[in-house]
């Protein structure tokens, strides 16, 4: 599949943390004839395997989950309160078209509600909208017209408008963190699955990171990985107002390798093995800023007695909002960097 559809499937697919089931059934459409084994472990990480000439492990991760919204009660009026999922900026969140889907999977679109400055005191209206402030109004106007529509408690909601393609360099979409990581390994499988390999090469397409790691844990345990490499969206802050010494990541300039963030020191020989692929590659490299962050990997390295683990990641400015950018030679380039390890790396 071209990049761009592929990136267009997967960034359009509804997977709020908990709620992961249609990206990953897209996924799934997708890289089936890729594996020799596949399947879906309880938590609801898809799992994809092919084997290779020795028993040893290399895992690939990315997460398939978004950060979103669940519906936390519903007025008699027939607007819809809300509380976060994952890691939002309050301030962004007002205004926005959102999707909700029903148990029966059905879409409902809405809008978030706040009230209008108009009628506001000025201390109001200098301040940030606290989400307890903040409603979702489906055009509702009572509670059993919400009902009717399949609406209820529990409710995963995301806000979403489609993806889209800026010019020929950049493209716009919802979760690309971390929907641009599944794709990078999706590319990988295809590029791999005639070849055969020194090691068994285990994707794993996680549930739950937004939340707290959670997919990548269990998956890590089950894989029990003798390697593993997270490939993420991360943070690009090249733009006005962020000094360069602030800035985790730039778009342009390649693949980021992380050296440390929260939640892993990245193993040195791993790390320069990483570098030295991209040398010898001709694939420009980038260093992700240390402290900022922390990913899947940080989960995967303590599993066990310990796994050997790095992360690559892809730079998209404004993660965790609705739109992000991100450059689609960056994407290639982080492609090709792990597919050149993968080739390359022997047990």
């Amino acid at each position: 599949m071209e990049d761009l559809d592929l990136l267009r499937r997967l960034s359009d697919a509804f997977g709020v943390s908990g709620f992961e089931g249609e990206v990953r059934d897209v996924i799934r459409g997708l890289i089936e004839p890729l594996a020799d084994e596949l399947r879906v472990d309880p938590l609801g990480n898809l799992i994809a395997s092919k084997r290779g000439k020795s028993s040893f492990k290399l895992m690939l991760d990315a997460h398939m989950d978004e950060i979103g919204l669940m519906v936390s009660y519903i007025e008699e009026e027939g607007y819809l309160r809300f509380t976060p999922l994952g890691g939002w900026d309050e301030r962004i969140i007002p205004a926005q078209a959102v999707t909700i889907q029903t148990r029966e999977r059905r879409k409902v679109p809405g809008v978030i509600g706040s009230a209008p400055p108009h009628i506001l005191k000025k201390e109001e209206q200098e301040r940030p909208i606290r989400v307890d402030e903040m409603f979702i109004d489906i055009g509702a106007s009572s509670r059993r017209e919400v009902e009717e529509q399949g609406i209820r408690i529990g409710d995963a909601v995301v806000i979403h408008y489609p993806f889209a393609q800026l010019n020929e360099t950049c493209v716009r979409g919802k979760a690309l963190d971390d929907r641009a990581g599944c794709a990078v390994l999706i590319k990988v499988l295809e590029a791999v699955h005639d070849q055969e390999l020194d090691f068994t090469l285990v994707c794993n397409f996680a549930v739950g990171e937004e939340v707290g790691l959670r997919g990548a844990r269990t998956a890590a345990y089950q894989i029990e990985p003798d390697l593993a490499i997270a490939v993420e969206g991360t943070i690009g802050a090249d733009m006005p107002g962020v000094a360069k010494h602030r800035q985790p990541v730039a778009l342009g300039r390649g693949p980021a390798l992380t050296v440390a963030d929260r939640s892993i020191i990245v193993n040195r020989e791993l790390l320069e093995a990483l570098e030295r692929t991209a040398k010898e590659n001709n694939i420009p490299y980038q260093y992700k800023l240390p402290v900022y962050g922390g990913t899947d990997a940080g989960e995967i390295h303590l599993s066990r007695g310990g796994v050997r683990a790095a992360v690559v990641s892809v730079s998209c400015r404004y993660i965790h909002s609705p739109h992000t950018l991100m450059r689609l030679d960056d994407f290639a380039q982080t492609v090709k960097l792990i597919r050149a390890f993968i080739q390359s790396y022997r047990v």
